[in-house]
């Protein structure tokens, strides 16, 4: 299978003298096309830190992060900024949307801003999209006339609009309540069943247990790995099961 993401021994640091801390202490990571993967951990073992490095987003103090081939440390800002835009999509636990601008604008917006040639195109994609995550009636909504499971469907929209070839997930479902949990997670892993990778933080077992590879990180380490077959939608709590032992055992 075609490895689209290769970390080597990257290595993260914050503070100076004697409160440098390493977020990230050799760690090195393979994300293959359309996998599912997620990253579960205590608070400060580096997981989110682990993701915005690999996605480009922060940069490392050594070591290497190649994405389809190319050295993201070696790259200039535009560059990453062009790679983050058109081959990678991001959803946030909170997504950022500007009080100015209706639901559908505000997915547009991006690509429009960079495109404006295909304004109508990518208007028409968004419209698709919305259809598609069940939103397709409030386009014309302020961010503030809908719910929280509602403007995270906007901001998936928002993540998909560009065909990325993997999508990172910064506890997309931990603002949300069960039922609203379950429908983004639905969402996203069809997501991947039609091809697009996924990389999560999580903190949430049940999200973890539907994605088919969980990294476990402590200080700074991946300190275990699980697979999964791909989720079928019948064996979630046998999953969870297997999650939830790991993390007792690893202290997580």
């Amino acid at each position: 299978m075609k490895k689209i993401i290769i970390c080597e021994h990257i290595e993260k640091s914050f503070g100076e003298g004697n409160e440098k801390r390493n977020v990230l202490d050799g760690v090195s990571v393979e994300i293959n096309e359309g996998e599912f993967v997620s990253i579960m951990g205590p608070s400060g073992s580096g997981k989110s830190t682990l993701m915005y490095a690999v996605s480009g987003m922060d940069s490392i103090d050594s070591g290497k992060v190649s994405f389809e081939g190319k050295n993201l440390s070696t790259l200039r800002e535009k560059e990453l900024a062009d790679i983050r835009r058109t081959e990678m999509g991001f959803v946030f636990q909170q997504p950022t949307m500007l009080k100015n601008l209706n639901i559908l604008d505000n997915i547009i917006l991006p690509s429009i801003r960079d495109n404006r040639k295909s304004a109508t195109k990518i208007t028409e994609k968004a419209r698709v999209l919305m259809e598609k995550v069940g939103i397709g009636e409030l386009e014309k909504r302020d961010i503030t006339q809908v719910s929280g499971g509602q403007l995270q469907r906007a901001g998936i929209c928002r993540a998909l609009i560009s065909n990325p070839k993997i999508i990172f997930g910064d506890e997309p479902t931990g603002a949300l309540n069960s039922k609203s949990a379950q429908e983004i997670m639905d969402i996203i892993s069809e997501i991947n069943t039609e091809g697009t990778a996924v990389m999560l933080v999580t903190h949430d077992a049940k999200i973890a247990a539907r994605t088919e590879r969980i990294l476990f990180m402590c200080d700074g380490k991946i300190v275990s790995e699980m697979r999964f077959k791909k989720y079928n939608g019948s064996d979630i709590d046998d999953r969870m099961k297997k999650v939830t032992a790991k993390m007792r055992e690893l202290g997580i």
